[in-house]
């Protein structure tokens, strides 16, 4: 087993190279509402605000802005073309209004103000295919995401330019083909309208993004079904995601292993996440006590240790009478709303409640003493399990934070409800029993790990 392992991570070092590391990664994100020449819309300057957070939070260099003069998205659009020279992974977010002239996509800034065709092309509108040609080229994998498929406005006027009376305008935004390497994702389908959402939130398309885009060890294509699904079934089947994509190998914001701490060796991180999410789904509905212990023999603070425990003592001892569930059911909003002292004292912990805190993070991998308080230590591993979840890692809890915390249920016998401070270590030295014992019997375990590993490489 351990020689599978290393050799297939030799082969996704030699192969994937910076590709499959993704180090360098930029996104441009911007919402246009403030309109002055039409009505204002009601969401896209928050839509970009969530997404800018949620995408800095996984490793973005973000170039944000909100409610856009031409000139001032255009310089935007500058700042972001020239980072995203030699970028692994380049994101594009637009949230406003769009149009589709003579199948033409443009993105309207807060100025435009559109009579006719002769206005669209002249400068007044941003052309989207030059733009993401001009600024994405030169980047391994390009993300485009255009929630820009409003009921536009500005249709009707150039249809009734005399000079532009046979010109075909939409609404919404005309089909797009995305080239190699390249996914792009509309709110809705070509020449359809988007809804904007209640006032005041995230529009339908943008919440089922931030939603699902950076959950941990969620590939972006997988991302994307779930997506269109959360809208469909959102809207009541009133608006449905369309995209193209023209991807040539797997593609994570989150991968599953990284967390905080490892920062300073990126390689390691991205590496180990792509062959730990392998190892875990072959041997995840396993009945070989031997074959879950050789994973905690190789991932001994891995991201699915307690789904492992919690495996060995429902084999071992019979069923559990508790589960963890990561991510289903968890507000979207937990992704995007940070934390800080004031959230944190807002839930009202006291003492005991802390002490459950820190239990429950030491269940979870993320081991940390049962102090009942929060100092240092304490705050640096909160920051390590908020960035391996996707959220915004500060190392406060907010509402949303804690109760996505206490829905991850331990197994009993990693987190029991013994509250004597020498807890955490009998745990811990309970489970480098189980790990030594797992050891000799490492032997058996997955198999065909290769065509899995090759999926994740970034070709251009």
């Amino acid at each position: 087993m351990r020689f599978l392992i290393a050799a297939v991570s030799f082969a996704a070092f030699v192969f994937s190279g910076h590709a499959a590391l993704a180090d360098k990664r930029v996104a441009f994100v911007v919402g246009n509402a403030a309109y002055k020449n039409v009505p204002q819309l009601p969401n896209p300057a928050i839509d970009a605000r969530s997404m800018a957070r949620v995408l800095r939070n996984v490793g973005f260099d973000v170039v944000e802005g909100s409610n856009l003069t031409r000139d001032a998205m255009t310089a935007k659009l500058l700042e972001f073309g020239k980072k995203s020279e030699g970028a692994d992974v380049a994101l594009f977010f637009y949230a406003g209004h769009g149009i589709a002239v003579n199948g033409t996509n443009y993105l309207l800034p807060v100025d435009a103000d559109l009579k006719s065709e002769m206005d669209v092309k002249l400068g007044a509108a941003i052309n989207v295919d030059l733009t993401l040609e001009q600024t994405m080229a030169d980047a391994r994998v390009k993300l485009v995401f255009l929630d820009a498929c409003r009921d536009n406005p500005f249709a009707a006027k150039i249809r009734s330019a005399r000079a532009t009376r046979s010109v075909n305008v939409a609404s919404g935004l005309a089909e797009m083909k995305s080239g190699e390497g390249t996914l792009i994702a509309f709110a809705t389908g070509p020449g359809q309208t988007a809804l904007d959402g209640e006032a005041g939130t995230n529009s339908p398309f943008t919440r089922a993004l931030l939603a699902n885009i950076a959950k941990p060890g969620i590939e972006i294509q997988q991302a994307m079904t779930k997506i269109r699904a959360q809208v469909n079934d959102e809207t009541k089947k009133a608006q449905l995601p369309w995209g193209h994509t023209n991807l040539t190998g797997t593609v994570y914001l989150n991968p599953a292993a990284a967390a905080a701490s490892d920062a300073a060796a990126p390689a390691t991180v991205a590496q180990a996440g792509e062959v730990e999410l392998e190892f875990w789904r072959s041997i995840k509905d396993t009945n070989k006590v031997e074959e879950l212990n050789a994973y905690l023999t190789n991932y001994p603070n891995g991201t699915f240790k307690s789904l492992a425990l919690a495996r060995i003592a429902a084999l071992q001892d019979g069923p559990s009478t508790t589960t963890r569930n990561l991510t289903a059911g968890v507000d979207p909003a937990t992704f995007t709303d940070a934390a800080d002292q004031i959230s944190e004292d807002q839930i009202g912990l006291d003492k005991n409640q802390r002490r459950d805190v820190q239990r429950r993070l030491t269940g979870l991998g993320f081991d940390v003493k049962a102090t009942g308080k929060f100092d240092e230590e304490t705050r640096t591993v909160l920051k390590r399990w908020q960035a391996a979840r996707g959220y915004p890692a500060t190392g406060y809890l907010n509402k949303l934070q804690h109760k996505a915390m206490q829905s991850e249920i331990v197994s009993a016998r990693v987190a029991g409800s013994d509250e004597s401070e020498d807890a955490p270590a009998r745990r811990r030295s309970s489970g480098g029993s189980r790990r030594a014992h797992g050891g000799g019997g490492g032997g058996g375990g997955p198999g065909g790990l290769f065509g899995h590993m090759m999926g994740g490489l970034f070709r251009r």
